[in-house]
């Protein structure tokens, strides 16, 4: 009675062991393997578009987003020849669609157009499809002017979540903010402008700027000699940012691994 009742309690103590080291695999297995996890703060980490480039070349990014009239590009790119500056345009799908032949010019001119999406939406009111269908029929219009397609991409209003981002990235874009705002928008005049930047602007700020607003076209050109003047220069986004191993600091600062 004795030796049966111990061979009862050794046999119950070998199952509850097996079962332990099973479930412990099991779990490790899923870890491992990508399984129905608790997500970690990684998965769950905040995706940032490039506010601006550590870099230790005086170089500084000057952008310009096109989305309501066409009035001022003939001034803005006589501005920008004259002081023999390229920049980033960029575009929104309608507006090229509108302006067809603005958009001509200025690629012809030799300036970087980018897309702004298609038609300007409150892009965190939309889909994971929906931001890609955006980005990428105002890249079709972007095509049809330039004959190549564009891998630079500014969502509107300055909206973005993680939907945004991750749609841009999988399609192989660089979407960009900007570190320095002129609010040409707001109706400044040139000194306003100007005194936003000047204590401010260092190297691999990114600028934002519009056209069609009051002063923008009649400003641009003093800015550009302030710019100047404080020994950098002006570039498109594409000469500014990293395109390969690099990494967005918690500031939007993209920095060189």
């Amino acid at each position: 009675m004795f030796f049966v009742l111990n061979k009862q309690k050794i046999y119950t103590y070998l199952v509850s062991v097996v079962t332990v080291v099973l479930l412990i695999c099991i779990a490790s297995n899923l870890s491992n393997n990508g399984g129905n996890t608790v997500p970690t703060s990684s998965t769950n980490q905040k995706l940032l578009p490039i506010y601006s480039v550590q870099t230790s070349e005086k170089k500084v990014a000057f952008t310009m987003n096109c989305a309501w009239n066409a009035d001022d590009i003939d001034s803005i790119l006589k501005t920008l020849e004259k002081n023999k500056v390229k920049i980033t345009f960029f575009m929104v799908g309608d507006w090229i669609e509108k302006f067809p032949e603005a958009a001509k010019k200025i690629h012809e001119a030799g300036h970087e157009i980018a897309s702004h999406s298609n038609t300007h939406p409150h892009v965190n009111n939309l889909s994971y499809e929906e931001n890609i269908e955006e980005i990428e029929k105002c890249n079709d219009k972007i095509e049809s002017i330039t004959g190549k397609r564009t891998q630079i991409y500014r969502a509107p209003y300055g909206e973005y979540n993680n939907t945004v981002i991750q749609a841009a990235q999988d399609k192989g874009y660089y979407t960009i903010q900007w570190s320095l705002d002129t609010l040409d928008y707001t109706g400044l005049t040139n000194e306003q402008m100007w005194a936003r930047l000047e204590e401010k602007i260092k190297p691999g700020d990114i600028i934002l700027s519009h056209n069609g607003t009051e002063h923008t076209a009649d400003s641009l050109d003093s800015i550009l000699k302030n710019i100047k003047n404080k020994g950098l220069e002006v570039v498109p986004v594409s000469e500014l940012i990293y395109l390969d191993n690099y990494t967005i600091d918690n500031n939007g600062t993209q920095c060189r691994k």
